[in-house]
């Protein structure tokens, strides 16, 4: 089966991320370092941005159906682009704290709102190979998630902060010319439900049990960068180096590895690719309470990053599976916010875990214990004797002549 046709929106989904990342992720160290701020209220920052991300998913999943999936995605980088330059603009001109954290949310809320109609327009061109679609996707986004914090450390050491920012807007706004000159948006029927029925998709008993099966999931992904970087450093004596190769070894898999697994695994049944991602999250999480001794660690983090390959794809998948074609954005966005929450409550039961379990192998137990109880969940679905019911997946399924 040929690839889908993606490569505008891959290219856009690449500079914009590497655009993102390039300044984001050093905010931190420009409020505790140039700003005096307290580590206690960035955190409590940080924690607001990720519900800023999921509000932002929310609305730009209703907006991809109602006004276009094209239209919605070149509106969220346009705003974004704008809020990269006022944000530049006052730390050059050593604006109000209060100000900059204003806009930093806001940059979360147009990120989150891009998410829905990137992956709605995946799944509109990829009927027939979602799976591959969502690898390619994956694969784009890493690559730019990966590029942009490197380049954007060697240039913080020679140039002030503000002008990371102002290089950011500059990359938001390529990735819009490439939304607005290659993507084209398929022909579809947009959606014209009342306002009342925004949350009609939380009322889609298939959507929220997949969500509830999910949620466990989630929880588990949340680790990657809280928990598990003040583990590894503070507990088991890496250097912020160390910890960084994990994370750039995560990054690199995804990157060579993704695609190349997702059309593998494209032709299994979707139950089986969420239980083996589910599964091996905990077996790589678990291992970290177990391994000392760096190239075990990294091995453990490769099988993360194998849970995670197989895992996102295929929950994205279901999610646009299960949504009729006028309403798929309200469906991804959904999922989107659920996992925003995951994420941020996962975070949340990894620092108290940490706090309160002094001994690794309780810490990371618990934590592998809800990818493994994912795992049996979704494998207890097959049949139509578990508590979720795949209907629109199985039906994809049989169509595509996969089991």
């Amino acid at each position: 089966m040929r690839p889908p046709r993606l490569g505008p929106l891959l290219a856009a989904q690449l500079v914009a991320s590497a655009g993102f990342s390039l300044a984001l992720p050093f905010l931190s160290l420009y409020l505790v370092q140039k700003r005096g701020v307290p580590m206690a209220l960035v955190g409590t920052v940080m924690l607001g941005a990720a519900f800023a991300s999921a509000l932002g998913q929310f609305l730009g999943g209703e907006a991809a159906d109602r006004l276009g999936r094209r239209p919605t995605l070149a509106a969220a980088l346009l705003l974004r682009g704008a809020t990269f330059l006022g944000l530049g603009a006052l730390m050059a001109l050593h604006g109000p704290v209060w100000a900059i954290v204003l806009l930093f949310l806001l940059v979360r809320v147009t990120g989150g709102m891009a998410m829905p109609p990137v992956s709605a327009l995946v799944a509109d061109r990829a009927e027939r190979n979602r799976m591959e679609g969502y690898g390619l996707l994956r694969v784009s986004s890493n690559l730019g998630w990966g590029a942009g914090p490197a380049l954007g450390g060697f240039l913080a050491a020679s140039l002030p902060y503000a002008h990371l920012f102002l290089l950011a807007a500059g990359a938001t706004g390529l990735a819009l010319v490439l939304v607005l000159v290659g993507v084209a948006e398929p022909p579809r029927r947009p959606s014209a439900a009342p306002a009342r029925e925004v949350l009609a998709a939380l009322r889609d008993r298939r959507l929220l049990a997949f969500l509830a099966l999910c949620l466990p999931v989630f929880l588990v992904a949340g680790q990657m960068v809280s928990t598990l970087s003040v583990f590894t450093v503070e507990r088991a004596g890496l250097t912020p180096a160390q910890f960084g190769g994990l994370l750039t070894l995560n990054g690199f898999l995804v990157a060579g590895a993704q695609y190349p697994l997702a059309r593998v695994s494209g032709r299994w049944p979707r139950r089986r690719a969420l239980a083996l991602g589910a599964g091996l999250y905990g077996l790589g999480y678990l291992s970290f309470g177990w391994v000392r001794p760096y190239p075990l660690m990294l091995g453990a983090m490769a099988v993360v990053t194998l849970g995670e390959m197989l895992f996102a794809p295929a929950a994205l998948a279901v999610a646009a599976d299960l949504a009729s074609p006028e309403h798929r954005g309200r469906y991804l966005g959904a999922f989107g916010l659920a996992e925003s929450f995951g994420w941020s409550a996962g975070a949340f039961l990894g620092g108290l875990l940490l706090d309160l379990v002094p001994w690794a192998p309780g810490v990371w137990g618990a934590i592998a214990a809800l990818g493994f109880l994912a795992a049996g969940l979704f494998l207890a679905a097959q049949g139509g004797h578990g508590p979720f019911q795949l209907q629109a997946a199985r039906a994809l399924d049989q169509k595509q002549g996969r089991p």
